[in-house]
């Protein structure tokens, strides 16, 4: 079993940045991919980025991959997002997410196993 535990979220003005942490604990072996998800109010569940955990490849989504930046610390076992130039519409709820397979680009919510509980982030015009 792998347990997320999301942290750093919070209120920022637009333009302003932020950075989100994901713990990673139990069965940290087995984890080979490890994704950015955010739901915004009243939206489906959006896929932000993925990360291969072994070797550090790294894949964002067209709507961030200016502005947001995902990386990770094994030795720590966190995941990072850097977010910068933060916009009123990155108003959600970001969510970790992990798979035991490496699962390139991919946007399916099916593909990853584990998830944490979320960390809101809101951004004020």
């Amino acid at each position: 079993q792998v347990q997320l535990a999301e942290s750093g979220g919070g209120l920022v003005q637009a333009g302003g940045s932020l950075r989100l942490s994901c713990v990673i604990s139990g069965s940290t072996i087995s984890v080979n991919t490890m994704a950015w998800f955010r739901q915004a109010p009243g939206k489906e569940r959006e896929f932000v980025g993925n990360i291969n955990w072994i070797v550090s490849n790294t894949y964002l989504s067209d709507s961030v991959k200016d502005r947001f930046t995902i990386s990770r610390d094994r030795a720590k076992n966190t995941l990072y997002l850097q977010m910068s130039s933060l916009k009123p519409d990155d108003t959600a709820v970001y969510f970790c997410a992990a798979s035991q397979y490496w699962r390139n680009q991919s946007p399916k919510e099916s593909d990853y196993a584990y998830w944490g509980r979320g960390t809101q982030v809101t951004v004020s015009s």
